[in-house]
This record gives C-alpha cells, structure tokens and sequence, in this order.
C-alpha cells in the first residue's frame, strides 16, 4: 500500500467525532457576464469585453462544527468587492440562513480580466448610461447568485474531516521593485491549504491561498487569470470537488514577466502543483471549535483634497482624475466635507488550536501577511486580503515612506479623499490582535 493510500484508508477509519465532528457543504456557480461589459482592473482600456475566455464563478464552502453554527467562505472572480454590495449579500444571509456577518467571508481573486461590478462603480470608470446600466443588471444578478449559492453550501451539510497544511510556489515577484530595483521588495510565498474530505477520505474541497496579483492577462476577453487556471487544473484532478482560490496580501506583487495566456496558465498549474504536492503529503488535521469575530475601524487619512485642488483637477488630461475629481466635489457638496477617515473591516476565525484565518479589506500590501504571521504563528495562520470590502490600497508604513502607487497615486483610483495615514499599519495589527485573543481558544 502506498503512503497515501494507507493515510486515506486511516483517516476513513476514524470516528468523524475525533476529527473534529466537521460538517461541510459546497457550491459553484457560473457569474460570467452575459453581454458585453466594461472590464475592471486596468486603467487603459477604452472599450467593453469583446468575448470570454473563461468562465468565472462564486463559488462557496460552509463548515459547521459540532455547536451546530456554521460559517460560509464565499470567493468570487472579480477585480473587487465594494462595502455597498458585501453588505448587501451579508443583510440577505442573515434573512434568509440566519448568517451573522462574523460567520461570512467574502474573498475576490482580484482578476484584472473580470466584469466591473458593485452597487458603488469605481469613479474611474467614465461610463455612458448604456455601461452603466449593463454594470448595473450584472450586479442585480451577482447578488442574486452569491447569496443562492452561499445558501446551497449551508443547505447540503455532510459529515466532513478538514485538513491543514502549506506549501511553496515561486509566482510572485515585489513589482515595486520595477523601475527602482534598490527597494527591498518583499513577497509571501506561502501556499496555505485547506482540504475538505468525505466519510470516505475524498476530497470535496480544496481551499488555495497566494498573494499575487492575477494580472497576467490584459486584453478585452473574460477571464480568471492565472487563479482561473489554478482551480480549473485542480478540479481536474478530482472530479467531483470544488477548488477556491482566496488572494492574500499581494497588493505589491505581480506574476512577472506578464506575457498572456502561455504564462498565465503555467502559473496557475504552479499553483496547483503546490497544492497536489502538499494533498500527496501529510497535512494536520483541523479541530474546532470554530470561533468568529468581525469589526470595522477607522483608519486615519491626511492630506484631504481641497475645493480649489479638486477644480484643478477637473481640466487635468487624465480622465480618471477628471471623473474622481467631479465625484468628490458632488461629496463635498452633499456633505459639506470630504471625509477623513475610513471604516475597514477586519475578520476572525479560529479553528480550535489548529489554525487562525485573518481576512484584511482592500488591496493589502505584503507586509501584513507577513507581519500578522511573524506576530501570530507562521504555522498556523492564514492572512488573506481583499476580503469583504475592497476600498483602496492598503499600504504599509514601509510604502508610505518609499513613496509610489501603492501608498498615495492609486487613492484617486478609488475615489478617495486623501491617501492613508502612516498610522494605518499599526491599527489594523493592533485590532487583528485584539480580533485573534477574543477568539483564542
């Protein structure tokens, strides 16, 4: 009998109350746009999506412990996820299954190739009334189908035993350091995985985490990039499970060299060869009981456009500064002020002694994951971003002192009022901590 098999034929033999006493349930469905629809995630394209690639999905697995509540984690293929919609789809869980807003992340892939979505359009996207309208019937229908499939997974709950393990994969490259080579330009090449088997020791799950952009892909044909790629070869090779992909903290990193589909879809298969080496091995299994907490916190922001700046604005060349500037003097004019500070969701769960799951909002950059895991266990914490609300880039004191995109630019790409205070990275740990002890076992 090889390793695996006699693993297999162990962990089958297990009573399932001494593996937890786990119950899991899944679910998928396709969310690929059904008309022509302006594309998210790059700045220079000019027209619709022209055809789809690949098709992209919600996909959802609940896991419920032996208290009887579960949790949901919903991963969706799109460039983001605005407040307005998450909490949308979170009001309507709550209705209709009882799921308090601690028991449910939402998770986006951050594909560059996706739909523009959510009940809040980026204000750079300068769209006619048709565009909006299409963005408009496509969100109506996202919802729709996010909370039908959350509730699909909380609906066909099997007994279930989970696993935890982490492996490595070389596709991430600190893209900070193109054009100034000197900066430090850390990255996370972790691979932390979750795998969901049944009574019968076969996979029904498998949860894929990394820390990259999925900006492999920029033409106008729809897709999932390269995490696309990683699920599909995943689900290959075994039928009958369902793969999610949860981004991390790789608001700085992209797969470099971006050069098409050819290295698009090799990384995926990077990514799910890391997976299929760590499923071979011997992962640890995961206890409950499962505990969840949820906050929001204010981050400071400074430097808050003034009136006379904004009006500036409004003649610059570039038109994403034209239509930020216009949306924020309808602010200002609503409100009488811009505002200051912004509410940041941050998220909990801990899996008895086994494991600590830390989901962040917006584009974070590395060095939360890294950080969080330094202060938190690298063995047995999981930190993902763009996680229930992606408002902006989340920088890191180090990118607020280097300067550059991340840290002060791409604020007018979302709309912003100002860019993040230095104090942000020092909140947002401090509360995460706070979130990690209230849920210690």
């Amino acid at each position: 009998m090889t390793r695996r098999a006699a693993l297999l034929s162990f962990v089958a033999a297990l009573p399932l109350a001494a593996q937890g006493g786990w119950k899991a349930g899944v679910a998928k469905a396709e969310i690929t746009p059904g008309e022509p629809i302006w594309m998210a995630g790059f700045a220079s394209r000019t027209k619709p999506s022209e055809g789809v690639r690949q098709e992209i999905h919600v996909r959802s697995l609940a896991l419920q412990d032996e208290s009887g509540k579960p949790v949901a984690l919903a991963t969706l293929d799109l460039v983001m996820i605005d407040r307005r919609t998450a909490d949308e789809v979170a009001a309507q869980c709550l209705r209709r299954y009882g799921l308090t807003r601690d028991r449910l992340v939402l998770n986006v892939s951050h594909t560059h190739s996706g739909p523009v979505a959510g009940l809040t359009v980026m204000p750079l996207y300068d769209l006619t009334p048709e565009q909006r309208a299409a963005i408009g019937r496509y969100t109506g229908e996202l919802i729709r189908k996010t909370v039908d499939t959350i509730g699909a997974s909380l609906q066909n709950l099997q007994p279930a035993t989970v696993w935890f393990e982490q492996g490595l994969a070389g596709i991430a490259v600190n893209r900070r350091r193109v054009g100034r080579r000197s900066l430090p330009g850390p990255v996370d090449h972790d691979v932390p995985i979750l795998a969901v088997r049944d009574g019968a020791g076969t996979l029904r799950a498998a949860v894929v985490g990394y820390a990259c952009h999925a900006t492999a892909l920029n033409d106008y044909l729809i897709s999932n990039d390269w995490p696309g790629y990683a699920v599909e070869a995943i689900e290959k090779a075994h039928p009958g499970a369902t793969a999610l992909f949860v981004q991390g903290c790789g608001a700085d990193s992209n797969p470099l060299p971006r050069a098409g589909e050819d290295l698009a879809r090799k990384r995926g298969e990077i990514l799910a060869a890391a997976f299929e080496q760590v499923f071979a091995g011997k992962m640890r299994p995961v206890a409950g009981p499962l505990k969840s907490a949820f906050t929001l916190v204010d981050l400071p922001m400074v430097d808050i456009w003034t009136r006379e700046a904004l009006q500036e604005r409004l003649k610059d060349k570039l038109a994403m500064y034209r239509t930020t500037a216009r949306h924020l003097l309808q602010v200002l004019d609503r409100e009488g002020k811009l505002p200051d500070r912004y509410p940041y969701p941050i998220q909990v769960w801990q899996f008895g002694s086994s494991l600590k799951f830390i989901a962040l909002g917006g584009e974070v950059v590395v060095d939360y994951g890294l950080r969080l895991k330094t202060q938190h266990g690298f063995e047995d914490t999981w930190v993902a971003g763009y996680s229930n609300d992606v408002p902006a880039y989340i920088p890191s004191r180090r990118v607020l002192e280097e300067g550059g995109y991340e840290g002060r630019d791409a604020m007018v790409l979302f709309g912003r009022s100002g860019r993040f205070s230095p104090a942000v990275e020092d909140i947002i740990l401090k509360e995460a901590a706070e979130l990690v002890r209230r849920t210690a076992p």
